[in-house]
């Protein structure tokens, strides 16, 4: 008989007030009970909405039924015959939005806690060295992959797997692109990064690293010179954007990126790490996003009063509600329906101050969302030290710029068909280098639709 409780069984979690003073991971995951009594909530539908709401189509009920069973070896397997990375989509994916917002059992209650049960066989499979690296024989052709983000290792992995012989070009001194510089270590520890890139290397995917697509190599170099013959660009969307607002140029401004960077890739949080970082008292993050919600997590762990600063409501904040409960839980103060105007500094160029003015929710915009409307005479001031920008980002142009014939929208993203092919024959495109900034699972998806289009390119050229 299905377990019909209506809440998903509880997972465990370091309480607010320690956690919000180091970078251990928040969560800490199901038991072997635990997960085996989530799992027995799963109705095994006929028709598996949750699949339908699965970017990368990860085979739902028949890997928790394998859970239900105890064959988590099984249950893994059967994850990875569609997801290379699912130990960072348990921990990272939105799935409120995504397989829990289709699953049967939310009409009622709460969905199967199926992100839960993927980060627990996942990380089962991690305790006892189980991966599924299978590939076929190795068939002659060369790929390249420009970025080790979640796109990149997606396609690599994917055509490792159809006997590639498959190399990706990573800028940075570590592979994992944004799981790596982006994510914090209290959300997805690095190991874990790391133990699912090591998978592919077993798959035998190369990876260079300090390789800076349009600066060490062109694109053109790669397939004129290099013996590569077709190319994903998987580069991410790291250009940060600001408000062009006064002050801004103050010292104690950054982005996210930036800020974020220094934190998850340098461990610039460890004590007596040579990568410097400001240290702030008291904090400003402008935003509502998830890289919002890090950045003001990563700053209160480091010591500051934090306020996020968002133009909306709390109805309309961008980022998941897993990231807003835990941020609210860890004592940052959410400033809503307020916009930055200015930032001023002192005598010294130093940031002071932030002043902010009141907004009200007006007449919906082109996406139906309400229009903030800013309230005349309603300015105030949030004393600060330092602030954090974190209002989108954007490709960088790099790539583009020493690529001819790659056309790009006014976005400055790389324009791309559904098979995710570009204005270049053998050149591909997939992830936010193609949408601009979205989610981990969405740019995996993209992954995976260039590494079967890039498969079939170069069959249909024997």
């Amino acid at each position: 008989m299905p377990n019909m409780s209506l809440t998903k069984t509880p997972i465990r979690e370091q309480e607010p007030n320690v956690r919000n003073a180091n970078f251990l991971e928040v969560n800490l995951g199901y038991t072997d009970e635990e997960a085996r009594e989530e799992a027995t909530r799963c109705l095994n539908c006929k028709k598996p909405f949750c699949m339908e709401g699965c970017p990368v189509s990860v085979p739902i009920p028949a890997f928790i039924q394998k859970v239900q069973e105890g064959d988590i070896e099984g249950a893994y397997r059967t994850i990875s015959t569609a997801n290379a990375l699912p130990a960072v989509c348990g921990r990272v994916c939105p799935q409120e939005s995504q397989c829990e917002g289709r699953c049967i059992r939310g009409k009622k209650g709460e969905p199967v806690g199926i992100g839960r049960l993927e980060r627990y066989v996942a990380d089962w499979a991690i305790a006892h060295d189980v991966a599924n690296t299978d590939v076929a024989a190795p068939n002659g052709h060369k790929v390249a992959v420009i970025g080790s983000g979640p796109s990149g290792l997606t396609c690599a992995g994917e055509l490792a797997k159809k006997g590639y012989d498959v190399t990706i070009f990573e800028a940075f001194h570590v592979a994992g692109g944004v799981l790596s510089y982006g994510i914090p270590e209290f959300r997805l520890p690095k190991s874990i990064v790391k133990k699912e890139v090591a998978n592919l290397e077993k798959m035998g995917v190369k990876i260079e690293l300090n390789m800076v697509i349009g600066k060490t190599i062109t694109i053109d170099e790669l397939l004129e010179e290099e013996g590569f013959e077709a190319v994903f660009i998987g580069s991410g969307a790291g250009l940060p954007m600001f408000m062009h607002i006064p002050g801004e140029s103050l010292v104690g401004v950054f982005s996210a990126n930036e800020y974020l960077t220094r934190i998850n890739l340098m461990k610039a949080y460890l004590p007596n790490n040579p990568t410097p970082i400001f240290h702030s008292e008291k904090a400003v993050i402008v935003g509502g996003g998830n890289v919002a919600m890090d950045a003001a997590r990563s700053a209160k762990r480091m010591g500051a009063e934090t306020h996020i600063v968002y133009r909306r409501s709390e109805e309309e904040l961008p980022a998941r509600k897993e990231e807003v409960h835990h941020a609210k839980e860890e004592g940052i103060i959410f400033d809503l329906l307020t916009n930055p105007v200015r930032i001023n500094g002192d005598e010294k160029g130093k940031v002071k101050s932030v002043t902010c003015i009141r907004m009200e929710l007006g007449e919906p915009d082109e996406r139906g969302r309400r229009r903030p409307v800013a309230i005349p005479g309603s300015e105030f001031d949030i004393e600060a030290d330092s602030v954090i920008i974190s209002i989108g980002t954007s490709p960088n142009p790099l790539i583009r710029s020493t690529t001819d014939g790659l056309e790009t929208n006014s976005h400055g993203c790389i324009s791309t068909k559904e098979d995710a092919s570009t204005s270049r024959e053998g050149i591909f495109c997939g992830g936010d280098a193609a949408t601009g900034a979205a989610t981990v699972i969405l740019a995996m998806g993209a992954g995976k639709t260039a590494a079967k289009s890039i498969d079939e390119y170069i069959k249909s050229k024997k």
